[in-house]
């Protein structure tokens, strides 16, 4: 990076930069009206105290994208000279951003449009060249923090937006004070929570205790737990933070995968459950949704499971009321006895079968469109079919690992072990490399990209790119059909 402007801190948030710390640092911190978090690990974070700054890859900027990483990404060349500035007007008090580049500048995902400005607030995202390339996001600093988090989480972590909301709670990004490292914030509010009286203590020294245990999980296809709280109103985890979106959207958007992408996806998940059955955790509630991609760019990336655990501590109605019109991936046992019996980790494998069904096919193997028979009752009757004009294209071996998976008897039903020894895994030992390298990307020597050009040929927006100069679409094709030929389905 170019040498910042003299006052001008571009590395560290909250006056703590190398860790040193000087007279100035109090006098510093007030002067910072506002705050660009990182989103994307290869932007630094910046600390706004002057009343103008200016981001591109010219060496006039402010903000100069010129690091390697940077340079390596597929954007660097749709990035412009001068891409945005931020300008601070004193007068009128209010921040707002001036989009000075040919591929656009993005807030909240709506495109401001060449030498157009847009007022900038608390929490805004700010996202170059694609309104899917999320760089980051603005924070007031005279904004007023939210008095609901306790102020020990407030005074390590800077809370921003939303990011999610779930069946247990919403989850927001966060920065730790300081280094400005990024984070997911779960929030699960205690009124879920099965507290009755005198058992209310017993029950949350459960929750440490289990807390305990997913602080103490690593497994590089599990979503790190790196900090809990918890107050009388509700628990606050601190979790890594994952951008490349869910599974669930990822088969949206792919209309399905081809069986190469499904099993490489699929022996990550197997592996990641494993892990999990090892350790006494049952999922419980295992669907796309529930696991998420480390890369936005590719399908042939590493996954992370999440939400873990965390239904043993919510109460089995509120648990079913969240199911209720939404049970495709729960097991017959739980369906049929309201989740109210006991059952065994084999609910996962279930799910587990599900997913990979949808993966393959871009449906669910049971619908409310299939007339006569409720949809409970063709999960808890197991009435699921492979009709070839779908799944003509789809290896036998994958059809009998799903049976297998979705057999209504959990008794018959494979283990987890079981179901990484089926021939159509354990038979594919470049799948078992691919992912192993994935998930252990430390034994892999990797050679950096080269980049062939620093410089970016002129771009309107109203003219078609072509390489090198390439724009990122969000654009989605809207054909009838699948890459297969095969016709889509009602999507998933």
């Amino acid at each position: 990076m170019a040498d910042p402007l003299p006052t001008q801190r571009t590395q560290g948030c909250d006056g703590i930069d190398d860790g040193v710390v000087s007279e100035d640092d109090g006098i510093q911190e007030s002067k910072i009206w506002g705050r660009l978090l990182s989103i994307n690990k290869h932007f630094p974070s910046v600390n706004l105290i002057d009343n103008e700054y200016s981001l591109g890859r010219g060496k006039k900027c402010s903000i100069v994208l010129e690091s390697k990483e940077i340079q390596a990404s597929k954007y660097y060349l749709t990035y412009s000279s001068t891409h945005f500035k931020i300008i601070r007007d004193t007068i009128k008090n209010y921040v707002y951003i001036q989009d000075l580049s040919s591929n656009g500048t993005y807030v909240n995902g709506e495109k401001i449009g060449k030498n157009k400005r847009h007022i900038l607030n608390n929490n805004a995202e700010i996202a170059l060249a694609s309104k899917t390339h999320r760089v980051y996001v603005y924070i007031d600093t005279n904004a007023t923090e939210d008095s609901t988090v306790p102020l020990n989480v407030r005074e390590k972590y800077i809370i921003s937006k939303e990011i999610g909301r779930g069946a247990y709670g919403e989850v927001k990004l966060c920065f730790i004070r300081g280094t400005c490292d990024r984070f997911a914030m779960k929030i699960i509010a205690k009124k879920h929570f099965t507290v009755m009286g005198a058992h209310a203590h017993t029950f949350n020294q459960q929750i440490q205790s289990e807390c305990s245990i997913l602080r103490g999980l690593d497994h590089p296809c599990i979503i790190r737990v790196y900090d809990v709280y918890d107050t009388s109103d509700a628990v606050y985890i601190v979790l890594e933070l994952v951008e490349g979106g869910e599974l669930f959207d990822r088969i949206v958007a792919n209309g399905q995968f081809d069986e190469i992408t499904s099993k490489f996806l699929f022996r990550q998940m197997c592996l990641g459950v494993k892990y999990l059955h090892d350790h006494s955790i049952t999922h419980r509630d295992l669907k796309p949704e529930n696991v998420l991609l480390t890369s936005p760019d590719t399908n042939e990336t590493l996954i992370k499971i999440t939400d873990f655990g965390l239904s043993r501590f919510i109460n089995e109605t509120t648990l079913m009321k969240t199911f209720c019109g939404t049970p495709n991936y729960l097991a017959p046992e739980v369906l049929s006895t309201r989740g109210e019996a006991s059952y065994t980790n084999k609910v996962d494998i279930w799910s587990l079968g599900v997913i990979l069904y949808i993966c393959l096919v871009g449906y669910p193997p049971f619908s409310e469109s299939i007339s006569g028979t409720p949809l409970n009752d063709q999960i808890i009757k197991g009435l699921y079919t492979f009709p070839d004009e779908f799944w003509s294209e789809v290896s036998e071996s994958a059809k009998d690992l799903i049976r297998k998976m979705m057999c209504v008897d959990p008794t018959k039903r494979l283990t987890i072990n079981d179901v990484l020894e089926h021939p159509w895994l354990v038979d594919d030992h470049d799948n078992t490399t691919r992912v192993d390298k994935i998930m252990h990307p430390s034994k892999v020597i990797s050679t950096p990209p080269t980049i062939t050009s620093v410089k970016r040929p002129a771009c309107d927006d109203d003219t078609p790119l072509s390489e090198p100069c390439t724009k990122p679409t969000d654009e989605k094709p809207t054909e009838s059909n699948y890459s297969s030929g095969r016709p889509k389905r009602v999507k998933h």
